[in-house]
């Protein structure tokens, strides 16, 4: 653990820290002070002077969002856009694209549902060839394979980053460099990354990236974002398009902005996108390094813990394991826990199977406990968990 973490400012930051223990970070974070107080300043401006007033006075703020996410990210402010979540995010990058009778699709065992549906549309519409990648011994996307699968027929390689029901961080920069050597484009999914991981997508080696606020960055509901490589936006040409992502130039012409805002609407949740922009700021001050060995030990600490508890039963993946912990039991099922735990003023979530169901399948799995720890968290609160889940089991 990193001590020179400042755990007590984080804790000071964040209200309800006094009367849970929020063990439900990898669903949705608490906002600390900073950020709810820029969501209620925004809003009760809007209350005051309108709507379209408060964004011509927020302007700043509202600007602010891309200049932190390319901070955050290690890209240019014109390599963003601001989207209502990181699914939509991720579908205006994924429909964007182009497929063809034959084309092939390479994606992951611990791929996110809603991507997997997609894939199965476009399978449907275009007659798209869906391949998941085989995972090696520790239950990662494996590499090897993944580069023999490469030929003249695969046109996108999209995988999620950290699976929504289980610790596995997949190799992403080692899937971006088999990507980049080959030419294909590389669609990652970080939603569950983004503020627990230190992404920098020049290292990542991907073309296309999504993420959410509500999570690990602990900003707003109904907020996140998607980059686009700058090379790249001229190759995607949105399945939608507003006037704010075109131009009407005549009655049957119009023109694409050149950059990521391509692929944003018009109408935005203004007040979330300048709490976002505070967020990301907020997290960069404690910096991205600091916060993932944070929230990577104590997952570390809370699977050990959890390892010596009779009946559990741990069930995360792969070489490097974040801070999304997964169990099951022999005494109950995970909706009891959840329900049993809440009652001891603890939050934590139940993953079942349509969030990752090709990996849930072939695991024999139906659903499992999900805790996921924050950096606001503490050994304390572990040892408080674990200890009350021993007597849920009783």
């Amino acid at each position: 653990m990193n001590n020179s973490f400042d755990i007590n400012r984080a804790r000071r930051d964040t209200k309800a820290c006094e009367d849970i223990v929020h063990f439900n970070n990898a669903g949705s974070s608490l906002m600390p002070i900073p950020v709810a107080d820029a969501l209620r300043s925004y809003l009760a401006q809007e209350e005051m002077i309108g709507g379209y007033e408060t964004v011509e006075a927020q302007t700043d703020a509202l600007q602010k969002f891309y200049a932190s996410t390319a901070r955050l990210l290690n890209c240019k402010p014109t390599e963003v856009a601001f989207v209502e979540n990181a699914t939509r995010a991720w579908d205006m990058a994924f429909y964007s694209l182009r497929f063809a009778e034959g084309d092939k699709i390479l994606t992951s065992i611990a791929e996110y549902g809603s991507n997997v549906i997609a894939y199965n549309q476009q399978v449907a519409r275009h007659g798209v060839e869906l391949v998941f990648v085989d995972n090696d011994e520790h239950g990662q996307i494996d590499v090897k394979a993944l580069e023999s699968l490469i030929d003249d027929r695969v046109k996108l390689i999209s995988i999620t980053h950290i699976p929504t029901g289980g610790g596995l961080v997949n190799p992403a920069s080692a899937v971006g460099k088999i990507a980049n050597a080959a030419g294909i484009p590389f669609l990652l999914d970080s939603c569950q990354g983004m503020g627990q991981v230190d992404l920098d997508v020049e290292e990542l080696g991907c073309d296309m990236l999504c993420g959410t606020g509500r999570k690990y960055l602990r900003g707003p509901r109904a907020t996140g974002m998607l980059y686009v490589k700058e090379s790249f936006i001229n190759e995607l040409e949105p399945y939608v398009l507003d006037q704010h992502a075109a131009t009407l130039v005549s009655p049957t012409e119009y023109t694409i902005r050149e950059d990521a805002k391509r692929f944003e609407n018009w109408e935005q949740f203004f007040a979330g996108k300048a709490a976002l922009g505070t967020a990301i700021d907020y997290a960069m001050s404690y910096g991205m390094p600091d916060i993932q060995h944070r929230v990577f030990s104590l997952g570390g600490e809370l699977r050990k813990k959890l390892s010596d508890v009779d009946g559990v039963t741990l069930t995360d993946e792969g070489v490097q394991q974040c801070g999304i912990v997964t169990f099951k039991t022999a005494q109950k099922t995970p909706a009891e826990i959840k329900t049993r735990l809440r009652e001891k003023q603890i939050n934590v979530s139940v993953s079942g199977g349509s969030g990752g169901l090709v990996s849930f399948q072939q695991r024999g799995l139906v659903d499992v406990v999900r805790a996921s720890v924050h950096y606001y968290n503490t050994s304390e609160e572990i040892d408080y968990f674990v200890t009350s889940l021993r007597k849920v089991l009783v």
